[in-house]
């Protein structure tokens, strides 16, 4: 993501479009910088009445899941169930993918029999070696 232009700059714009009376097509080529950008500066000011920058938000998801040791919990007393069903339990509106994310960043698993079945694998590269 692009960072924002500086408050110092989108200052010199606005005070020259303002106070100087150089238009928005002149500032936009002076300052080397779009029309529409100062366009959005303006509009930002007359809503908010300053043109600051927004605050970034992280890119992604919008984190329904916050309290990971209540999800933990809830992961283990209800792990033998679907995704789907898992969502439908949980508090809130969320979907079956933002559980799968959640039972793995966790390091929840469904294999409940790993040794054995990396014991069934070796066995089976020995049977088709030897034929």
């Amino acid at each position: 993501m692009a960072k924002p232009y500086s408050y110092d700059l989108r200052q010199k714009v606005i005070q020259a479009i303002e106070l100087d009376g150089l238009k928005k097509s002149e500032a936009s080529e002076l300052f080397g910088i779009s029309r529409n950008t100062i366009d959005l500066w303006l509009k930002r000011q007359a809503e908010t009445g300053d043109f600051q920058a927004k605050p970034h938000q992280s890119p992604g998801n919008n984190h329904r899941i916050t309290d990971w040791e209540e999800f933990r919990k809830f992961a283990k007393a209800h792990g033998e169930k679907t995704q789907a069903q898992m969502a439908d339990l949980w508090q809130g509106d969320i979907s079956p993918r933002t559980i799968s994310r959640a039972l793995k960043k966790i390091g929840f698993t469904r294999k409940k029999r790993l040794m054995g079945t990396l014991n069934a694998m070796k066995l089976n590269d020995k049977h088709l070696s030897s034929t």
